[in-house]
């Protein structure tokens, strides 16, 4: 955690003295974020995708002051997005030292902070609160209770020796907890509506009321949840009064272009060997097909993370192909991604009936995303050179036991294999694993479309006339 500067201000009274005014988060969030745009900074650093659709929509809703509901498939980016709210907060923010619920402490709200105000005045001490602490995330089970999103009372406090209707027996929950910050609740609809019940005070008259207490607290929370549509309207949903309550209904989407789905994965992905931008632009087609196919559930939804579980699984196995091979750097070729389909088929849900044809339907799809990719461009390259010299006796094996110097060495020094390189952004001098990539990419689109053979024969793969 950061540590405050050492000049800011460690008394009410200096605090005082300094000019410092509370504002509430709304007001902070909304300031911090118009001189953002005012000045021509990403507020949303990290998030891909979403800038002429839901950022605009986030932005207008958090200008106005809003609480907010994101609605949206599994995958979407969702909690990525409330993850980033808390940049939008003052770096460093004053709290009573020893409160409990974070106080201001020109504005305290509980009976503990409001005496130890009225008592110390000006020398009430005080702290410094990173705006990351003032982010609280909570995902909404089944099991939650009004106890942990609200409070109740504490029995250590009452064997103490206070009284059962003394306020200060309350042990607070998450929300209060929340004050001057953002809360955010993940897949809402989770929740019991009972407890949803709790919440509507809180959205409405930014108090709680805990049990039969009289304790009313003027909570500064700005609350975000997410939601997925399946959910919203079968498993569960949001109770109409607190639907109404959330200022914003906001609708997420998958990546709409090829280039933001990669984006996503290059940024998102953790991947142990190199992973080209071609490959990665198959998987990316792969997820889009997923999502347009059939007998895909699409109730569910293709996350975003499958893509990036793809990708690496990928550089998983050239990482391991170059552990088999003692080949240096790991350098990821289109054999590796036969991986995918075998690894990844349980990441995804099927319609009723197409039981026993996932890996065939898997494949079939991860083919089309490769003749997809070689399409778009080696598009006008001309590679009957290649066909002939594969019919003139030239078989070429890949497999993870194959090393990219080998397969180069089967072909003759081809012109185009230099501009299928080209195309396919590899240069002369790169590492042998780059160019090997971009040729067996060729021979495989020559494969897909029935100009060369292809045998398969335990870990080795040959392609022949």
């Amino acid at each position: 955690m950061p540590t405050p500067p050492q000049d800011l201000p460690r008394t009410a009274g200096e605090l005082r003295a300094a000019g410092h005014h509370p504002i509430s988060v709304r007001e902070e969030i909304r300031r911090n974020l118009l001189a953002a745009l005012s000045d021509g900074r990403d507020p949303w650093p990290g998030i891909l995708g979403f800038d002429t659709t839901v950022l605009p929509q986030l932005e207008r809703a958090l200008i106005a002051g809003h609480d907010v509901v994101l609605l949206g498939e599994r995958g979407q980016g969702k909690t990525r997005l409330l993850r980033a709210l808390p940049a939008l907060l003052d770096e460093w923010t004053p709290v009573i030292a020893g409160s409990e619920l974070g106080e201001h402490p020109l504005a305290p709200i509980t009976p503990a902070s409001r005496r130890r105000a009225a008592e110390l005045g000006d020398d009430l001490p005080v702290l410094w609160r990173h705006r990351t602490e003032r982010y609280t995330e909570k995902l909404a089970t089944p099991d939650t209770s009004v106890g942990d999103l609200v409070g109740d009372v504490d029995p250590v406090k009452v064997a103490e020796g206070r009284a059962l209707g003394d306020p200060e027996t309350i042990h607070y929950g998450l929300v209060p907890r929340a004050h001057r910050g953002v809360l955010a609740l993940n897949e809402l609809p989770d929740l019991a509506e009972r407890i949803q019940v709790a919440l509507l005070n809180v959205m409405e008259e930014r108090d709680v009321q805990v049990r039969g207490y009289t304790l009313r607290l003027p909570l500064d929370v700005l609350v975000v949840a997410t939601a997925n549509p399946e959910d919203y309207t079968n498993r569960g949903r949001i109770i109409t009064p607190l639907k109404d309550r959330f200022g914003a209904e906001i609708r997420t989407h998958y990546p709409s272009t090829i280039e933001a789905e990669i984006a996503v994965v290059r940024q998102e992905a953790h991947l142990v060997a190199e992973v080209g931008d071609p490959l990665l632009e198959v998987l990316a087609r792969f997820v889009r097909h997923l999502r347009e196919a059939p007998s895909v559930d699409q109730r569910s939804g293709v996350s975003a993370r499958f893509a990036i579980a793809a990708a690496e699984t990928v550089a998983a196995s050239a990482m391991r192909r170059a552990a088999l091979t003692g080949e240096r750097p790991a350098i990821a070729r289109p054999v590796d991604l036969e991986a995918v389909p075998a690894v990844l088929r349980g990441k995804l849900e099927f319609e009723a009936g197409e039981e026993g044809g996932e890996n065939e339907l898997l494949t079939h799809l991860l083919r089309r995303s490769l003749a997809d990719t070689a399409a778009a461009h080696l598009s006008g390259v001309n590679l009957r050179p290649l066909v002939d010299v594969v019919a003139d006796g030239h078989p070429v094996a890949t497999g993870e036991r194959v090393t990219s110097r080998e397969l180069l060495m089967a072909l003759p020094e081809l012109p185009v294999l230099h501009e299928v390189a080209r195309r396919l952004g590899v240069s002369p001098g790169d590492p042998p694993g780059r160019i090997a990539a971009a040729v067996e990419l060729a021979l495989e689109t020559l494969y897909l479309t029935r100009r060369i053979g292809k045998d398969v024969v335990d870990d080795r793969v040959v392609y022949r006339p």
